[in-house]
């Protein structure tokens, strides 16, 4: 994604519960806020707040823009 696209996360790779308990679940819509000069972390804004990834994590994250 660049930043300011918006799109639906449609998976997630593996079952990742630190994921999941921070509203990361198939149907919920995100935004990519900002991603840092080398590309980590990335900041996504989920469900009314914004949160901070790590790039490992968010590769995990498939997104239909």
């Amino acid at each position: 994604m660049k930043e300011g696209e918006k799109g639906k996360v449609t998976r997630i790779d593996r079952n990742i519960k630190r994921l999941i308990e921070m509203g990361i679940v198939r149907g919920a819509d995100i935004e990519l806020i900002r991603k840092a000069p080398l590309g980590d972390p990335i900041e996504i804004h989920l469900k009314g707040y914004n949160l901070t990834l790590r790039k490992n994590e968010a590769e995990k994250i498939w997104v239909k823009i």
